[in-house]
């Protein structure tokens, strides 16, 4: 039996990208269901049923366990759910997991958050707070620092291609936004022009990318106030 489409409920965001990565590597069919994050569509109960922290991206597997749908939601998650599914870019052999799983960790913990702060106060912070600046410009500097140790004589960051590039390229992939330069970092910059190289990953990033131009957070005041000026109501 045809394998059905996954719905990949995204806007075109780094987080997002992370899934369509796998997806297209894995060749596994998707179908895309954007959701503006400038219009607030990620508060429409349709969409908490699935998302309940009215974040993205989130998806929908028809054929989840047991053959019953199943909706999935953090794409630290994600990806180790379509690892365990399709048995790709996530290792069965406990030691080589426990390494992938660090590493996925890292990027959700670290180095996703560290350069989302980065880009809100350089690029849409309504005041330019110099602190703020700096403080998030180095810890993302000094996490650049720590992939590039551990890249040096790897090609990907476990040795194998797995689902800790899928989740760290994308967040690396606007590195000018977040004041970096990748020359000083060697081992990560090979890296980083390996990802940018495999068909799979250029198609991915490619996912959405027209919608970008429909928001542009710089000068939109409502769509900044439905992202950056939420509450719990």
């Amino acid at each position: 039996m045809a394998q059905r489409p996954i719905e990949l409920h995204i806007w075109p965001t780094p987080n997002a990208y992370k899934i369509s990565i796998f997806l297209e590597e894995a060749g596994l069919p998707y179908e895309v269901k954007l959701v503006n994050i400038g219009k607030g569509e990620q508060f429409k109960p349709e969409f908490l049923k699935i998302a309940p922290n009215n974040r993205m991206p989130a998806i929908v597997d028809p054929d989840g366990p047991g053959g019953d749908p199943i909706s999935v939601f953090e794409s630290g998650a994600i990806l180790q759910y379509l690892g365990r599914k399709t048995g790709k870019f996530y290792p069965l052999d406990e030691r080589r997991r426990v390494a992938v799983d660090q590493w996925l960790m890292w990027q959700m913990g670290g180095l996703g958050p560290m350069c989302g702060q980065t880009h809100h106060f350089r690029q849409y912070a309504p005041e330019k707070i110099p602190y703020a600046i700096d403080r998030y410009t180095n810890e993302v500097n000094r996490l650049y620092g720590v992939l590039n140790r551990q890249l040096e004589g790897k090609d990907y960051i476990c040795g194998d291609y797995s689902i800790a590039d899928m989740a760290a390229f994308p967040w690396v992939r606007p590195y000018e936004r977040q004041g970096q330069d990748l020359n000083p970092f060697p081992h990560l910059k090979a890296w980083f022009q390996r990802m940018e190289a495999r068909p799979a990953v250029k198609r991915a990033v490619e996912v959405g990318v027209e919608a970008q131009n429909t928001v542009d957070l710089s000068k939109d005041d409502e769509a900044r106030k439905v992202l950056f000026g939420q509450k719990a109501r």
